[in-house]
């Protein structure tokens, strides 16, 4: 018996994992992000930095080649495979992923990066202008897919049962506030919860999808 509710209990946690057949996004994602973060491990450095700055969501590439940069800086994971959030991104993805479909989990990353990206890069782009800040911000190296992770963080804790729910919100949230505090990096630590918050904006809608019965 003990056998039997231990292999039972290792399927449970295989399908949560990301496999090609019940979870393409999620699973396609996470082989991508692999590559990405192999080869920015073990790749030519110089083409790695090259890659890197031209993958950058900063002012300078945004205002010449927004699409490129806002795809390409969703290729990489700041601090590699081994990051802290990465297991716990794809986590989160196949999770959202089974409940709302692919496509629709891939639109709720992408309005986090975007919305985050332009929120915080927006008022660079101004300050510059305004003269309160100096060229040089224009171009910086900002790639991830940290707005992502907390778009779609947002969204899942709408799935959730309300206790769950803001119990993760409020783990969220605390780390959120640190990091806020601490301003180790001034434009992540403000488009995370512009992140979050965008995901949070996506409730009624996959709420509506996941009621809607399939078939």
């Amino acid at each position: 018996m003990a056998g039997a509710g231990t292999r039972g209990g290792l399927a449970r946690v295989r399908g949560l994992l990301p496999s090609p057949a019940s979870y393409p996004f999620a699973f396609g994602y996470a082989v991508l992000l692999l590559v990405t973060s192999l080869y920015s491990e073990y790749g030519d450095p110089h083409t790695v930095s090259a890659l890197l700055r031209g993958s950058s969501t900063d002012v300078a590439h945004l205002s010449t080649a927004p699409v490129l940069a806002i795809f390409a800086s969703a290729l990489w994971i700041a601090g590699g495979i081994a990051s802290p959030y990465a297991m716990v991104f794809i986590f989160v993805l196949a999770t959202l992923e089974r409940r709302i479909g692919g496509w629709r989990t891939a639109g709720v990353f992408l309005l986090g990066h975007v919305v985050a990206t332009l929120a915080t890069e927006l008022p660079v782009a101004v300050s510059v202008l305004a003269g309160h800040l100096p060229a040089s911000s224009l171009h910086r190296l900002d790639y991830g897919i940290s707005f992502g992770l907390m778009a779609t963080v947002g969204a899942l804790a709408g799935l959730l049962a309300p206790l769950l729910r803001w119990a993760a919100l409020a783990v969220v949230g605390a780390l959120l506030v640190q990091d806020l505090l601490e301003m180790v990096e001034p434009l992540a630590a403000w488009g995370h919860p512009v992140a979050l918050l965008a995901g949070i904006a996506c409730w009624p809608a996959v709420r509506r999808v996941r009621l809607t019965p399939k078939g």
